[in-house]
């Protein structure tokens, strides 16, 4: 058999290259100008005007997208907070319009703000003036109405109460859910609810319209409904700098936006969200039988003598800990919440001075971190008297540039 010609061959193999260049190429254009996968959750709103609401978002946003060249969308219109703030997670949209607490997440998680209300949520519990209730500590062993669980008002209710070292189970003798905002005024009208949690603009509507309510509690000012877009495409060609001003003009002014929840709209930072994403994620800022200290009140009581248990983990303490720390490890199994199962855990209180006078201080990963919450609660309840919580832990350590150990490699 003759061999093959080898100037044929090459010319064979240069043309199959460049075929596969050109198919390179479309497919990256392809894939360049997929659709973009956009995620609207109204919020809390009645079933119709939840559509209404997403039908003049969707349209809105939709020309916004194709003034920016971002290009074209796949829309998906959502009705559960819950379901979507595991999809912050998986990174599974390119952009939410969604209320602060689904963004918050997703800003945990790969994602940058750009447009929204920086003040448009905020959560009251209400009673009527009758029932004689003046704090949230009033309200405890009451009935309690709220909106539906994945509501942003539900979830700044929930995130409170933990905050104040307690939880809807703990705090209220039963909670009941009901979908619109305003039947909660009918709860309470009929006596079925004690106390009710509602959006303040539900509560002053209801106070101007002459009904003997009283706000129990107040909690902070959330953003209201924003949008985020994943970070890998806002830093691709300064998508987020050519959309921001878009979406600002293409939001803002009309009635039916207005009445979506897309008022007062604004360009919002990352800090907009530090209150409503430090809620149920975050431990309680109190502790009933220990005082809660700073990193300068950790280093007087290190000069007296006080005891510092660290309870992260060995390889954590051995990556930098604060000098004279003792490793107690809390082995943490139950759930990050006030009403967790201590049996899940593992706390070896035997490694604690015998002295139940004897100052100690418990610290872990900062306010996120609920171990030393747990191991300081564990001290308390075996009768230490002098249990200082040190919540912000390590890492306030570190960044208030105090010095830090490092243990030796086995």
């Amino acid at each position: 058999m003759s061999p093959t010609p080898i100037a044929p061959l090459n010319a064979w193999r240069a043309l199959r290259r460049a075929a596969g260049f050109a198919i390179a190429a479309q497919v990256a254009t392809m894939t360049a100008a997929a659709p973009l996968n956009v995620l609207v959750n109204p919020g809390d709103q009645g079933e119709q005007s939840r559509a209404a609401s997403y039908l003049v978002l969707r349209a809105a946003l939709a020309d916004a997208l194709r003034e920016a060249k971002v290009g074209e969308a796949n829309w998906i219109i959502s009705t559960d907070a819950t379901a979507d703030l595991a999809t912050t997670r998986s990174q599974m949209h390119d952009i939410f319009v969604a209320p602060a607490h689904v963004v918050s997440s997703a800003l945990r998680h790969g994602y940058v703000p750009l447009v929204g209300n920086p003040k448009g949520a905020q959560a009251v519990i209400v009673a009527m003036k009758d029932k004689g209730m003046k704090t949230l500590a009033d309200t405890a062993g009451k009935r309690l109405g709220l909106p539906l669980q994945d509501s942003v008002v539900t979830y700044l209710v929930r995130g409170e109460l933990n905050a104040a070292n307690t939880s809807l189970k703990s705090h209220y003798r039963s909670v009941v859910n009901m979908r619109y905002q305003d039947a909660l005024l009918v709860c309470l009208q009929v006596r079925e609810c004690d106390v009710v949690g509602v959006e303040k603009a539900v509560f002053d509507r209801w106070a101007a319209a002459g009904e003997p309510v009283m706000a129990v509690m107040q909690s902070r000012p959330a953003p209201g409904l924003s949008v985020a877009m994943r970070q890998s495409i806002a830093a691709s060609g300064a998508t987020a700098r050519s959309l921001q001003p878009v979406l600002l003009r293409a939001l803002t002014g009309s009635p039916s936006l207005v009445k979506s929840g897309m008022d007062q709209l604004a360009t919002v930072e990352t800090r907009d969200y530090e209150y409503v994403s430090t809620l149920g994620y975050f431990t309680p800022r109190q502790l009933p039988g220990a005082k809660v200290v700073d990193a300068g009140a950790v280093a007087e009581l290190l000069g007296t003598g006080a005891i510092y248990i660290d309870t992260r983990t060995e390889a954590e303490y051995r990556a930098g800990h604060v000098p004279q720390a003792r490793l107690v490890p809390y082995v943490e199994k139950s759930a990050k919440d006030t009403d967790f199962d201590a049996r899940l855990d593992s706390f070896d209180l035997s490694k604690l001075p015998q002295d139940k006078a004897a100052p100690i201080i418990f610290a872990c990963n900062g306010a996120e971190c609920w171990k030393s919450y747990k191991a300081s609660l564990a001290a308390v309840k075996a009768g230490y008297r002098q249990v200082h919580w040190f919540r912000g832990g390590f890492p306030e350590w570190r960044n208030a540039s105090r010095q830090v150990a490092v243990a030796a490699k086995p």
